[in-house]
């Protein structure tokens, strides 16, 4: 089990690489994670859902993704706390001190899922989550110390020392733990080191001799683990600084409070023709822009109404009256519309607000959660695209005469506003095809580079899994696990 000293160390990076390294020695693997916080989701074959960092680890394994590898996934609304999702289905919603309640209740789910993944492998990598030394939160976890104990799991705990103060975070840890816990932990990783490794020996030293814990490895930074997902919104703006080109065709994506499923964002951050500026509320959207952006929200009314708050409405009526083009990917699409109706109080307090109206469609969040995979081409031009929906709600209205995507069962998906500038669409995974994101960029006026997306994804997996060998001491931490 990796655990981390804090949120945001790597773990869900390194267990990617560790699941493909040890893939590439020809272990049966499979990713687990008992309990993960995260708007950015995937949907299972089996139709659950699952963090969006568990369906890449499964990818590293080269198996599908399971909602067994991801038992409890909460996902952050705003009035009403979390959505929680257990196996895969929504079982309700919590505060964070309801949450705290409820967890011994999701024990037995956590080890029936992890029960499962064990009968099919020869090694299962689990991840925590956020740090292991909150102490504060550690009667009833069901995500770090809580989770090794009840499974008698080793740890290796990581360190990322690009954060500064790593040797305090380590032996920190070690400090408050009690003792059963800290007995647990076999070793350490530090993470992202920048520069000479050989400068940082003598702190693996002070960590090994403060703790009595392994030194597994120190993990230099790898610029190819850009081209992975990002776990989380901070995350994604980190990567974005890192990779996104000043491109020939200003992009704008609105980055919403509860901003949902931003990998989508990813293709098009590494197309160079593009210049893909996110904004934060307070950051008006350029006048030079070519294509505005709603990303996908996991509260439609709350980020509509600090949509709102930020001027962002005005900004949009602008730029559609310049001639500029706007799309929404599934919240962003509800937001589009003419309402959101709220009926059975999904979000909040039940009532309907008044949408952008840039498209002549009225939204009703009512129903069950929809998740499917989704094959589909661009109505215009006929692009292929693969993806999956991942939404509650239903969106009618006369935009919807002419859709954006055409169905492979003949259904029809989306709409287009009556002068084609306006659009919406609830396909995730939108940009990651390589033929529907040229012919999308063409018709935005740039240039495509005629990437192949997922074998991007592959090629950083490898490089990974390579560079995971070369600095962590994979046999001894297979030794741990086989209780040696």
């Amino acid at each position: 089990m990796l655990q981390g000293t804090g949120s945001s160390v790597g773990k869900s990076v390194l267990t990617a690489g560790l699941a493909r390294a040890l893939t590439l020695r020809g272990l049966r693997v499979r990713p687990f994670k008992p309990q993960n916080m995260s708007n950015n989701a995937a949907v299972t074959p089996d139709g659950g859902e699952i963090g969006r960092a568990q369906a890449l680890q499964a990818r590293a394994c080269r198996v599908p993704p399971s909602v067994h590898m991801n038992p409890v996934l909460l996902k952050p609304q705003s009035e009403i706390g979390s959505q929680i999702v257990v196996q895969g289905r929504v079982r309700g919603s919590a505060r964070a001190r309801e949450y705290q309640a409820m967890k011994p209740d999701l024990m037995p789910f956590v080890l029936d899922s992890f029960a499962r993944l064990g009968r099919e492998a020869e090694i299962v990598l689990v991840e925590g989550a956020g740090s292991a030394s909150e102490v504060n939160l550690r009667r009833g976890d069901i995500a770090n110390m809580g989770f090794a104990a009840a499974t008698e799991t080793p740890v290796i705990l990581v360190g990322d020392i690009d954060r500064g103060g790593v040797i305090a975070s380590l032996v920190g840890t070690h400090t408050v733990l009690p003792e059963a816990d800290r007995a647990l932990i076999r070793g350490f990783i530090v993470n992202r080191m920048r520069g000479d490794p050989g400068l940082f020996a003598d702190g693996m030293r002070a960590v090994a001799g403060h703790t009595g814990w392994v030194p597994v490895g120190l993990v230099p930074f790898l610029p190819d683990v850009s081209a992975l997902p990002a776990e989380d919104a901070a995350d994604l703006l980190r990567t974005a600084r890192g990779r996104a080109a000043a491109g020939r065709v200003r992009v704008a994506v609105l980055l919403l409070p509860m901003i949902a499923n931003f990998d989508d964002l990813d293709p098009l951050l590494a197309e160079p023709d593009l210049d893909c500026v996110l904004l934060r509320p307070g950051e008006p959207i350029p006048g030079d822009c070519a294509v505005v952006l709603l990303p996908g929200s996991k509260a439609t009314i709350a980020d509509l109404a600090a949509l709102r708050a930020a001027g962002w409405d005005i900004d949009l009526v602008a730029h559609r009256r310049r001639g500029g083009r706007i799309l929404g990917l599934c919240g962003g699409y509800q937001m589009l519309g003419r309402s959101v109706s709220d009926p059975d109080g999904t979000e909040g307090p039940p009532g309907t607000v008044p949408g952008l109206g840039l498209l002549a469609v009225d939204t009703v969040l009512a129903g069950d959660k929809h998740l499917s995979p989704v094959t589909a081409r661009l109505r215009d031009g006929g692009a292929p695209c693969i993806g999956y929906e991942m939404h509650i709600g239903r969106s009618t209205g006369p935009d919807r005469a002419a859709p954006f995507l055409l169905r492979d069962d003949s259904s029809e998906e989306g709409a287009v506003s009556a002068d084609g500038r306006v659009a919406g669409t609830y396909l995730h995974g939108l940009f990651a095809g390589d033929a529907a994101r040229a012919a999308l960029l063409q018709r935005w006026g740039a240039v495509p580079v005629g990437r192949d997306h997922e074998a991007g994804i592959e090629t950083a997996l490898d490089a990974l899994a390579a560079h995971l060998e070369r600095h962590l001491d994979i046999d001894r931490m297979l030794r741990i696990a086989r209780g040696g």
